[in-house]
């Protein structure tokens, strides 16, 4: 019986290291499995990244033109007031310096060119547009009334 023993050990110690080897190459499988599903969402998340990153650089890109574009308009504006402000400084002296400009300026605007310069609170393009359809039609050259 000792034989018979041996052998059913043996048996069994080998159905037991096929088992064990049987659980193992699942256990591998299914690492070879979650190995390969990391490196695809790695994969895919490195592919996220790549097309952050080039929008975030045209971005900057985008930014810096933009700051660029806003300072060559502020140095033209400067350069626009300091203009403004020669030319009424240049008035000023013209109206000091002569007594019929003076007199000119300090007239009264006609009528034709006041209505011309008002303008009511305007709030967006339609009030603009209804405004500019609702006004009276300037009257031309050759039937201006008398002043």
């Amino acid at each position: 019986m000792s034989t018979l023993r041996q052998a059913l050990y043996g048996f069994a110690l080998l159905g037991a290291l096929a088992l064990l080897i049987w659980g193992q190459e699942a256990r591998i499988d299914v690492a070879e499995g979650k190995t390969e599903l990391a490196k695809a969402a790695s994969k895919t998340a490195r592919e996220d990244a790549d097309r952050n990153l080039a929008t975030a650089n045209t971005l900057t890109d985008t930014l810096k033109q933009e700051r660029d574009a806003q300072r060559a308009l502020r140095t033209q504006q400067d350069l626009l007031r300091q203009g403004l402000a020669k030319r009424e400084r240049a008035i000023e002296e013209l109206k000091r310096e002569n007594d019929d400009l003076r007199k000119w300026a300090d007239q009264l605007l006609p009528d034709a060119a006041r209505r011309l310069r008002e303008r009511p609170a305007i709030t967006g393009a339609a009030a603009y547009r209804d405004w500019l359809s609702g006004r009276g039609a300037v009257p031309t050259a050759g039937n201006q009334p008398a002043q």
